[in-house]
């Protein structure tokens, strides 16, 4: 017991010497180095300066997979809006070929719009008009009239009517409605034939008026809807066509029961 208490002695001696010596090699030098416990400190005490490891962190990296629905998946199409990647590129393709060389759309409409489906085809129309690209409009329309699936739909010759009124076509607006005028297969739809005309008369066309004014009583639309008597009425009169007008009051204010009023110039 008396050997073991003379060791510990020994050991704690050697430990308070060792102290000092750090203590005054670091105020003496102006790099102070640690000492080396190997060198200076019995095995025994070796341990209390060995230097402190940090174990390894070892990150890992977490990938979120992405999964892309099919295309038959996608959402309706909201006015041109909302594009495809088809509609997209078919809408740059032609506004470049259109800025650079316009001879060569004849050959490009025919590979670029071949390849779209009725949605996009229809995005495309549409968003050429939102940009008054009227020209490559009408070219990208008479490519939709010639598909099997085309009706005729008097909703898009309004906004085609309102786009080229925009631009001051107006001669395209006559042809446009003199092509309307042609079509066999015209479906009576109230919402559109009212756009129609407004955008006619906005344009100050009085021709074309007229001759949607004769497809009208074609077709039997508008038979019942005072709001259109009423517009159309009133536009022709303000472009001086004060005969027609009186027989759209005739014609269709018998059967508005009497509840339609005359408008004034």
């Amino acid at each position: 017991m008396r050997v073991n208490g003379e060791n510990r002695g020994q050991n704690g001696h050697q430990m308070h010497q060792l102290r000092l010596s750090y203590h005054f090699h670091c105020k003496s030098s102006k790099h102070p180095r640690p000492l080396m416990a190997s060198s200076a400190l019995p095995s025994s005490f070796a341990f209390f300066f060995s230097p402190i490891k940090k174990p390894l962190q070892i990150t890992t990296k977490c990938f979120t997979p992405i999964r892309c629905g099919a295309r038959d998946n996608r959402g309706p199409l909201v006015k041109g809006r909302v594009l495809s990647i088809e509609a997209i590129q078919a809408v740059q393709s032609l506004k470049r070929a259109h800025r650079g060389d316009p001879t060569k759309l004849d050959d490009l409409l025919p590979k670029t719009l071949s390849r779209l489906v009725k949605a996009d085809l229809l995005a495309t129309l549409n968003e050429l008009l939102r940009q008054d690209h009227c020209d490559l409009a009408l070219r990208v329309f008479s490519a939709v009239r010639s598909e099997l699936w085309y009706k005729t739909e008097l909703s898009l010759y309004a906004d085609l009517v309102s786009a080229l009124a925009r631009k001051g076509m107006t001669a395209e607006i006559d042809r446009l409605v003199c092509d309307l005028e042609a079509e066999a297969s015209v479906r009576c739809d109230d919402k559109g034939i009212v756009r129609l005309v407004k955008a006619v008369i906005a344009a100050e066309r009085r021709e074309s008026a007229v001759r949607i004014y004769g497809l009208m009583k074609r077709i039997g639309c508008g038979v019942d809807n005072e709001y259109l008597i009423r517009v159309l009425g009133r536009g022709l009169r303000r472009m001086g066509e004060l005969g027609v007008a009186d027989e759209v009051d005739l014609e269709y204010g018998r059967f508005s029961k009497g509840n339609l009023e005359k408008v004034k110039v």
